[in-house]
């Protein structure tokens, strides 16, 4: 399968790309080499190969759950700069228009 300039057009389009006249002939030519390059990689013979899904074996560390103690509502609150009974209060980030 070989790249044309009718396909690095198709390309240029889909991506929103602008390419002169004198990159697309470098273009395909340098798709055809990667595709070419593709190609001799299918010849190799990975049968006895085994499927490596990450170079790296990597295992998450779960530690039990645990319930602990936490502060306190008024501990909690004691720091906040504003509140309403037992609740922080902050700035409205939702601005309405009243009705």
């Amino acid at each position: 399968m070989a790249v044309s300039r009718k396909d690095v057009d198709y390309i240029k389009e889909l991506a929103r790309l602008h390419i002169s006249e004198e990159e697309k002939d470098g273009l395909v030519g340098d798709l055809n080499m990667i595709l070419s390059y593709v190609d001799k990689l299918q010849e190799l013979d990975t049968d006895e190969v085994e499927i490596l899904v990450n170079p790296l074996y990597i295992e998450n560390v779960y530690r039990e759950d645990v319930v602990e103690e936490s502060l306190t509502t008024e501990d909690f609150l004691m720091n906040a700069p504003e509140r309403a009974d037992d609740y922080l209060k902050v700035p409205s980030v939702i601005d309405r228009e009243d009705a």
